[in-house]
């Protein structure tokens, strides 16, 4: 199959699962090895306290916050490669 024959949604899943499989092998690198500790730093970016909306019947608590890593932009990389060759 080819990228157009395959949908955006699969793209996304395979983008996140890059993702988190790349920061889980960043700090088990990181971790395991001194050397490597570099691959276990992280960087947020987002909102440190999440926004709350009080309407009186709902309460609506919203917050986005991203932990990136080397390895998880390597991982995001991999996964793009992936969609398009296969």
């Amino acid at each position: 199959m080819s990228g157009a024959e395959k949908g955006k949604s699969f793209l996304w899943f395979l983008i996140i699962l890059g993702a988190i499989c790349g920061s889980l092998v960043g700090d088990a690198i990181g971790n395991n090895f001194s050397f490597l500790n570099f691959f276990k730093n992280s960087y947020s970016v987002g909102m440190t306290e999440p926004v709350i909306l009080n309407l009186k019947v709902v309460v609506l608590t919203i917050g986005v916050k991203f932990s990136i890593n080397i390895m998880t932009i390597i991982g995001i990389i991999v996964a793009i490669i992936l969609y398009r060759k296969y």
